[in-house]
C-alpha cells in the first residue's frame, strides 16, 4: 500500500500535530524493535544452553532451512498483506519473526565467547543509534543513498552465496566489511523513510502496522550489523 509521505499536513484522526502522531509511532517502533531484540535475545540463549534443542534447530537441516524459508517468506508476505492484516496479526507475525531469528541465531554462542559477543553487542548499539539518531534529525534527503545502498545489498546477498560455494577468505572479508557500511547506511535511511511515512495522513490502525513494519526494518539492520561486526570483533572459542 502506497502512502504519500509528501503530505504533511496535520492528520485528520484525533486531532494531533503531525509532531505529535510522529513521535507517537517512532516511540512505538523503538519499543517494538526492543521487544523483538529481547525476543531473540532469550530464545537464542535458551535454545543454547540445551544440547538438545540446539541440535533440534541448527543440527536438522531440514528444521533450519525451513526456519530461514519461513522467516524470508514473512518478510515479503508480511508487507504484501499489510493492509488487510489486523494490528495484532502483524505485532505476533513480527514476534514470530523474531523467535524464529532467535533460534537461528542460536550457534554463535558455540562458536563465539559470550563476553565477545555482549561487547559486539554495545558496539552494534552505538553504531546504530548514531545512525538512527542521524536519519531522524538529518535534513538532508537520503533517497538517493538508499537506493544505493538497496543495489549494493543485493550484491552483497549474491557475493555471500557465491562464497559459500568459492569460500575464499579474501571475498569473506570483503563482503564482511561491505556489509558493516551497508547496514549502517540503511540505517540511518530507514529511520529517515519510517520517520516520513510517520508523518502522512494515517488511520490509527494503519499507523500501528507501520509501527510494527518501522520496527521490523530496524531489527533486521540492527541484526545485520550485529552479526557482520561479529566476524569482526568477535573472538572464537
Amino acid at each position: 500500500m502506497e502512502y504519500n509521505v509528501n503530505n504533511m499536513t496535520p492528520p485528520p484522526y484525533g486531532g494531533v500535530s503531525v509532531k505529535e502522531q510522529t513521535n507517537s509511532i517512532m516511540k512505538r517502533v523503538y519499543v517494538r524493535m526492543t521487544i523483538g531484540l529481547l525476543v531473540s535475545a532469550f530464545v537464542a540463549l535458551g535454545v543454547a544452553s540445551s544440547q538438545s534443542l540446539l541440535y533440534f534447530f541448527a543440527g536438522n537441516q531440514i528444521v533450519f532451512w525451513g526456519m530461514w524459508i519461513a522467516m524470508i517468506a514473512m518478510a515479503f508476505i508480511i508487507p504484501a498483506r499489510l493492509a488487510k492484516m489486523s494490528s495484532g496479526a502483524v505485532l505476533g507475525c513480527f514476534i514470530l519473526f523474531s523467535a524464529l531469528m532467535g533460534a537461528s541465531l542460536a550457534p554463535i554462542f558455540v562458536v563465539y565467547k559470550l563476553g565477545s559477543i555482549v561487547a559486539t553487542f554495545f558496539v552494534t548499539a552505538g553504531t546504530f543509534g548514531a545512525m538512527s539518531v542521524y536519519g531522524y534529525f538529518t535534513k538532508t534527503d537520503l533517497s538517493k543513498m538508499g537506493s544505493i545502498l538497496i543495489m549494493a545489498l543485493f550484491g552483497l546477498i549474491i557475493a555471500s552465496v557465491v562464497n559459500i560455494f568459492w569460500a575464499n577468505s579474501t571475498l569473506y572479508w570483503i563482503v564482511t566489511y561491505a556489509g558493516v557500511l551497508i547496514f549502517v547506511g540503511l540505517t540511518a535511511w530507514d529511520t529517515q523513510q519510517v520517520k516520513r511515512l510517520a508523518a502522512a495522513n494515517l488511520e490509527p490502525s494503519m499507523a500501528d502496522k507501520l509501527a510494527t513494519m518501522g520496527a521490523m526494518n530496524l531489527y533486521l539492520d540492527f541484526i545485520n550489523l550485529f552479526l557482520y561486526l561479529l566476524r569482526i570483533l568477535g573472538d572464537r572459542r
